[in-house]
């Protein structure tokens, strides 16, 4: 009879150390799931934009930055949606975070009509755009103006072409 009583006493205590994990699962994945939304979204989801963890993107509209510490207010701009936002982080704001700068703003948005972000990523906007007058995703041989698709099927041809060796 231990040994039934026992094997009880296991099955119990490994049920319960199972169902704590399940329930530790499900609620950190729900307090830490955050929904993408435009400023446009945002501006339209009413009372539930008040509720939830949010991610806006949006560039940062020149001149509206102002720095206080690791602390930082700004507003994003998203086609004509612009939105007040308060960045007060554990970090201070990235180095590429300036002016007409691509930034992702993660947080809640407040009653007073301010995103309060607790995380914050911008990657420069000159950085990564193409030369002016050239045509990005051509042949950089190819003339400025020629057709990407045509530069492309140039280029497989070409590789098509290499002989192999065995």
């Amino acid at each position: 009879m231990k040994k039934s009583n026992q094997g009880v006493k296991i099955g119990v205590a490994v049920v319960i150390i199972l169902g704590a994990i399940v329930y530790l699962a499900v609620t950190g994945a729900s307090a830490t799931k955050s929904y993408y939304v435009t400023i446009q979204e945002l501006n339209a989801m009413g009372q539930k934009a008040y509720t939830r963890n949010l991610r806006v993107a949006g560039n940062v509209v020149p001149g509206s930055i102002t720095h206080n510490g690791t602390n930082a207010d700004f507003v994003l701009v998203e086609n004509t949606n612009k939105l007040r936002v308060s960045y007060q982080g554990e970090e201070p704001p990235p180095d590429t975070f300036k002016d007409n700068a691509q930034a992702l703003a993660i947080g809640t948005y407040g009653r007073d009509g301010v995103f309060h972000a607790t995380q914050l990523q911008a990657k420069c906007a000159s950085k990564y755009a193409p030369a002016p007058g050239t045509n990005p995703g051509a042949n950089p041989g190819a003339k400025p103006g020629a057709p990407a698709a045509a530069a492309a099927a140039g280029a497989a041809t070409a590789m098509m072409s290499v002989p192999t060796t065995k």
